[in-house]
């Protein structure tokens, strides 16, 4: 399995400190102008997060075993799935991709 990319550790990252301040925003103060900017912003780290982990699971069509799903499933959850797959794809052990046997009759 590849490493994990930069744009998963950044938009995980991204993730969970604009929900952890919407959250703030909204025991405190509550400013529009702050949910206004940080609600897409979330959205949008968000979905980048899940592609991206999505994306790492699945290399060159393959599926290895549960552990890629697994860290598909849990970046969707919200606020703190991006920085749980990134930590079971950062703890999954490294492969090398076995060289593919000849077909039969070759």
């Amino acid at each position: 399995m590849q490493p994990p990319s930069r744009l998963l550790r950044v938009s995980a990252r991204i993730e969970l400190l604009s929900l952890a301040v919407l959250l703030a925003n909204l025991a405190t103060v509550h400013q529009q102008a702050l949910s206004a900017l940080l609600g897409p912003l979330h959205g949008c780290a968000y979905l980048l997060a899940v592609i991206s982990t999505a994306t790492a699971t699945a290399t060159a069509g393959e599926r290895g075993p549960a552990g890629d799903r697994t860290a598909t499933l849990l970046a969707l959850i919200p606020g703190i799935g991006g920085m749980l797959a990134l930590r079971r794809l950062a703890a999954a052990p490294r492969t090398a991709h076995a060289p593919r046997a000849a077909p039969p009759g070759a």
